[in-house]
């Protein structure tokens, strides 16, 4: 279905009619190579303007600073810029390791990236309809048929709206890192990533270009030596100019483009993920307090016989004169205590379900006691997992409360 393209029209960066070409990575310009400069505007600036920037937010002891004191949130690095390419054309024409779709939750061919199917054959919609969907923010992988690339990785972007900007952001990140954690899981080396967005969903072009760029940069910082090149591919004009504006920003390639990155990046460029962190919202789970030693117990002293029944004998003292059939009655401690837990949580006009006991602190505040036995939590990550109890435990109180969770009774679960 493909042939090879002369060297001279891959370059140039704009495909031809019929789509039916193969374009290699040594056709398509690194961005390291390009010839093409940044297109930042500096009418109104003064010469002398990397002394005078104001400070950077983001700003902190021990990071690499700049010749005028401000931190360097992204300085050069060859390394990494070798392994950037922009291309003005349809992924699937490119012979690289993966190509990305852009699709739904249902991965139907309807909505993928326009072409891609007609390209690849009717064999992808056929294993995409065996995949059971695709969640917003995650991706899977599927052979790429008739395609010069060796596999597909599909993926679902967010709908954007302002009051959801943040969500929307993180979920367009997780994407392109899902993306390129697929691409080393699978041995995989190489990809070409279009525009993860669509009109449709209504985000706006450059700030997701940001969001795209600074989280291919931080995995990247990570994860360099596993892959080799990421292409960044745009169908149109306007998304061409952006990326050339702002790829500088994020892979500056010389010390000029480092200087002025720092007053041209946004304040908020994420974590070290490339995710967007709200501090207010971020769950600080303090550890418990030090065990404190009980110092060892004296012996208990030799008395006379007759004042055996007298004397307080500690349990491990009575437990040598209680009788196995007698001690196979008693109910174990843990379930005790949770019947006692459930008849002041009754008392007090407390609530309890199957995971979860309740009652209210020496403050009278309300209290969720969590016992991890009930948890997967091999599965799960610890914080994650603490925001799914607030959220179950939010509707419930809305007053300040107090959660405390006990690790001890799920040792074979971790």
């Amino acid at each position: 279905m493909y042939r090879p393209v002369a060297t001279a029209a891959a370059t140039g960066g704009v495909p031809t009619d019929n789509g039916d070409y193969v374009v290699t990575l040594d056709q398509v310009p690194r961005w390291n190579d390009a010839e093409i400069r940044s297109s930042l505007e500096y009418e109104n600036e003064d010469p002398s303007f990397s002394k005078s920037f104001l400070s950077d937010p983001l700003t902190s002891p021990g990071e690499e600073s700049g010749s005028n004191g401000l931190a360097l949130r992204f300085p050069v690095d060859h390394e990494i810029n070798s392994k950037i390419y922009l291309w003005r054309g349809q992924p699937w024409n490119l012979e690289v390791d993966a190509v990305v779709n852009s699709t739904n939750e249902s991965m139907d061919e309807v909505h993928s990236s326009q072409g891609l199917h007609a390209a690849a054959g009717p064999g992808l919609a056929e294993e995409c309809a065996t995949l059971g969907g695709c969640r917003t923010g995650m991706a899977k992988v599927t052979n790429a048929y008739d395609l010069p690339a060796r596999r597909v990785i599909h993926t679902v972007g967010p709908k954007y709206a302002v009051k959801y900007h943040t969500a929307a952001e993180n979920a367009l990140s997780h994407c392109y890192r899902s993306c390129l954690e697929l691409l080393i899981e699978n041995g995989l080396r190489s990809i070409a990533m279009g525009c993860i967005y669509t009109e449709a969903k209504n985000y706006p072009r450059e700030p997701a270009a940001h969001v795209a760029i600074r989280t291919v940069r931080r995995l990247l910082e990570k994860q360099k030596d596993k892959i080799t090149a990421v292409v960044f591919c745009t169908s149109t004009s306007s998304d061409t100019e952006i990326y050339k504006r702002l790829l500088p920003l994020y892979f500056p390639r010389d010390k000029h483009e480092e200087a002025v990155a720092i007053s041209k990046l946004p304040a908020d460029v994420g974590d070290e993920n490339g995710e967007t962190i709200i501090h207010e919202r971020k769950i600080r789970i303090k550890p418990l307090p030090k065990k404190v030693i009980p110092k060892p117990s004296q012996p208990p002293a030799e008395v006379p016989a007759s004042d055996v029944g007298l004397v307080q004998r500690n349990s491990s003292y009575l437990d040598t004169y209680l009788d196995p059939a007698f001690m196979s009655l008693m109910k174990d401690p843990d379930q005790r205590r949770q019947e006692q837990w459930e008849k002041t949580a009754q008392a007090r006009g407390g609530w309890n379900c199957a995971n979860y006991r309740g009652g209210v602190d020496s403050e009278g505040r309300p209290v969720m006691v969590v016992v991890g036995a009930h948890f997967l939590l091999r599965c799960l990550e610890l914080e994650r997992f603490i925001l799914y109890v607030v959220k179950e435990f939010e509707p419930l109180i809305q007053k300040p409360y107090t959660i405390v969770y006990f690790h001890s009774a799920a040792s074979l679960q971790v």
